[in-house]
């Protein structure tokens, strides 16, 4: 009951006030960024522009906040700080203003001096407050959302500037996307060999949709950086999963959030519908797999109808009021 009221505390106000909040740099619309090029480093997959014009809170080295009101309070997360140095790398590279590559180089170096061990030896970007997923992740917590877009900003950061530090935090990080849960990495090898990577570290492992995809970018990224063979079948490992599991996701109307397995699914929000559909498109630009594409247009069909998006509504209202 206590963690119920907690999360209500919490949320009421991010959702309900008009404060600023989390929500502030997270819910923007999702859309791929035409200007990226396959096989080749450069502006990310997404444009991120909303968040690199995030206009919440910053640190007094610039460096982007979120609120998350209630006992949460104002948290460094560092999957956010990536967002914001990709999304200001993506505007850089496209006008050449130094003020946004001072804002992503500040968000690399973020990135290199917050990289700790865990208690399985392991680099990992913490979060260094609780969080509610399917009860309580206790902080320090750790994701291979964080994992994978912290690659992709660092490598980014190498080739614009060729600083080995940003190169050798980039090898550090990508050991946990290498390494089994249960070894302290990110990665989980299911019952049918399939290869998953974790946005949240829970047993049993609920597949987070959004967040394997995001994470399998930095896999992708640091490939084309390295050239080697071990990125390269990592990739294509993440690419069978996302095929052999993706109708998983699918209940005939809409998306699921992850495949949490509870009696009641987490369908997911119309902001993650969107999420994934963008995802889906960017993964067969990459990939050249029509079948992306075609999930891609299922899943728009889906969000097309307002019988569908008023479902998925109530089917999400139910599943917060009964879980929480």
């Amino acid at each position: 009951m206590k963690v119920r009221i907690d999360y209500y505390r919490r949320i009421f106000p991010a959702y309900f006030s008009g404060r600023k909040s989390h929500l502030t740099f997270w819910h923007g619309t999702p859309l791929v960024n035409e200007n990226f090029k396959v096989g080749k480093i450069g502006e990310y997959y997404m444009p991120f522009i909303y968040k690199a014009n995030y206009n919440g809170h910053y640190d007094n080295k610039g460096i982007p906040m979120l609120d998350y009101h209630g006992k949460v309070g104002l948290q460094y997360n560092p999957i956010a700080i990536a967002q914001y140095g990709l999304g200001n790398y993506n505007l850089f590279k496209r006008t050449g203003d130094r003020g946004r590559y001072k804002k992503f180089i500040k968000a690399a170096d973020w990135l290199v001096g917050n990289l700790e061990v865990n208690h399985n030896g392991i680099y990992v970007w913490n979060h260094h407050f609780d969080w509610e997923y399917r009860g309580i992740l206790k902080k320090p917590w750790y994701s291979a959302l964080s994992q994978g877009q912290g690659i992709s900003l660092l490598v980014r950061a190498y080739i614009e500037t060729k600083d080995e530090d940003y190169l050798n935090c980039a090898k550090r990080a990508f050991v946990s996307l290498e390494k089994e849960v249960n070894e302290g990495g990110v990665k989980y090898t299911d019952e049918n060999s399939y290869v998953w990577f974790e946005e949240a570290i829970v047993n049993p492992p609920t597949h987070i949709l959004n967040g394997f995809i995001w994470a399998s970018w930095g896999v992708y990224d640091f490939y084309l950086l390295t050239k080697e063979k071990n990125v390269k079948d990592l990739f294509d490992q993440a690419i069978v999963t996302l095929k052999a599991n993706l109708n998983k996701f699918d209940i005939g109307f809409w998306s699921l959030y992850d495949l949490s397995g509870k009696t009641f699914k987490r369908i997911a929000s119309p902001f993650y519908h969107s999420l994934h559909i963008v995802q889906l498109k960017v993964m067969h630009r990459l990939t050249g797999k029509e079948f992306f594409r075609k999930y891609a247009e299922k899943w728009e069909g889906y969000q097309k109808k307002r019988l569908n998006r008023n479902l998925a509504l109530l089917c999400k209202a139910v599943t917060k009021i009964l879980h929480y």
